[in-house]
């Protein structure tokens, strides 16, 4: 990956409501969105990943609801949406079965926790996601918070090296 400073100059100095915007689609929740534009300018992308990783820790109960709430259901990529698609191009082609069976095990998560499961399906399969979402479903409602906030900083990490790899 190339560090571009260019693109990390660029998005520093955005105007606060593009940039706000802007990072609202790489995660929904309007806490981190802030609390990362307050640490601009990154010197590089690793300050900028590290702006991620803090934001991500401060996180309430709330702001990880908000979070997820811009997370499309695992194996059902929102139609249009390109992040979501990427994210999940593992499902595409998967068995019928295990699409079923996805599809009854994110109910019983659902259920269970309140929230979508959230997982960085980037490079996994369908049979992949099936079998996190079998091993994650009997923790916790703790537990599964901090796995959630894990995965959902490496989603985020993603989508901002993405988002400068893009410039």
């Amino acid at each position: 990956m190339t560090n571009r400073p260019h693109a990390l100059d660029a998005l520093a100095a955005t105007d606060a409501a593009e940039l706000e915007e802007i990072l609202l689609e790489v995660c929904s929740s309007p806490r981190w969105a802030a609390s990362v534009a307050a640490t601009r300018p990154w010197p590089d992308r690793a300050a900028l990943l590290s702006a991620n990783a803090t934001a991500i820790a401060s996180l309430t109960a709330e702001d990880l609801r908000d979070a997820m709430a811009g997370h499309a259901r695992i194996g059902r990529p929102l139609a249009g949406d390109a992040a979501s698609e990427r994210e999940q191009a593992g499902i595409r082609g998967a068995d019928r079965t295990v699409l079923d069976e996805l599809r009854e095990a994110n109910a019983a998560y659902e259920a269970k926790f309140g929230h979508v499961f959230l997982i960085c399906a980037t490079g996994r399969t369908a049979a992949d996601l099936l079998a996190a979402l079998r091993e994650r479903h009997p923790n916790d409602a703790a537990t599964e918070a901090e796995i959630v906030r894990g995965e959902l900083r490496r989603i985020n990490d993603i989508r901002l090296s993405r988002l400068l790899d893009a410039s």
